[in-house]
């Protein structure tokens, strides 16, 4: 068994190489998850932290570097192998499902995800007591709607019955991807206590990504703060346990005079040349 959930080895990716748009996205990323780790990934717009999402999950192969899942490396795997491993919850609560078939055809389809086979078992008697049974923890009464097109859901409804459907089958790496940006405050309070809950019973490995400064700080076991492309800030352990919303706030002031700085003494040092 290995001994890391995640290992991440000099990662680097840059968009649109030689032309005006082209964009380093990332750059050297070094990461180890160790299993069961709830890890919460902070940034601006543009600081690439779907970016790395993205090339754990196999949207794309990255120009350098290695990602081992489970002691496998898995950098060269197209997105359809990984998803036989990792389960993951987009920022649309749209994405991922589909919308003209029911409640149950989705959830039997995410509970195939790992198997051969076509729809008729997955549904049988047995199966849809399961689901039930699945959906009643949920905590939101879509046990008694299993019929109904997941397309009529509302957007936090159909977020929560994902989650449900990301995790089902225990992936080895779960990843989130502002998973409730998108959802009204309520909605979105309920879809996060489902994932704590579900996260933490099944004590699976998550990468979480947020824009929230106070998700940041309430949830997971550790935080990554990610700018430009590379971790600026790793907060783990009792640090962690301390992290505030203002400690997290000052960082990204921080982070920002940096940044303003190195382009003022940019624009000099061009200045002086002229």
């Amino acid at each position: 068994m290995a001994d890391h959930a995640l290992e991440i080895r000099g990662l680097d990716h840059t968009f649109h190489t030689g032309s005006p748009d082209e964009m380093r996205a990332l750059q050297g990323i070094d990461l180890t998850l160790e299993r069961g780790a709830f890890v919460i990934v902070l940034g601006t717009n543009g600081s690439g932290k779907s970016t790395l999402l993205n090339a754990v999950a196999g949207s794309f192969v990255p120009n350098r570097g290695s990602i081992r899942l489970d002691g496998k490396d898995i950098t060269g795997w197209p997105e359809h192998r990984r998803a036989t491993l990792i389960g993951r919850v987009f920022q649309n609560p749209f994405s991922g499902t589909a919308p003209g078939m029911t409640v149950a055809e989705n959830l039997a389809l995410a509970a195939r995800r790992t198997r051969q086979g076509g729809l008729g078992p997955a549904l049988s008697r047995q199966r849809r007591r399961e689901l039930v049974e699945q959906i009643e923890q949920l905590g939101t009464g879509l046990e008694d709607r299993l019929d109904i097109p997941m397309g009529l859901l509302s957007g936090g409804q159909r977020q929560a019955l994902t989650l449900l459907m990301a995790t089902m089958e225990w992936p080895q790496l779960l990843l989130l991807d502002e998973h409730t940006a998108a959802l009204d405050p309520r909605s979105a309070e309920q879809v996060l206590r489902m994932t704590q809950e579900i996260v933490s019973r099944r004590r699976l490995t998550t990468l979480m990504v947020t824009h929230s400064l106070a998700q940041a700080a309430r949830l997971g076991d550790r935080v990554l703060m990610m700018h430009r492309g590379r971790v600026v800030h790793d907060f783990s352990g009792i640090r962690k346990r301390r992290l505030r919303v203002d400690d997290l706030l000052a960082l990204f002031d921080e982070v920002r005079g940096a940044e303003l700085l190195d382009e003022s003494t940019a624009a000099m040092l061009a200045r002086s040349y002229v």
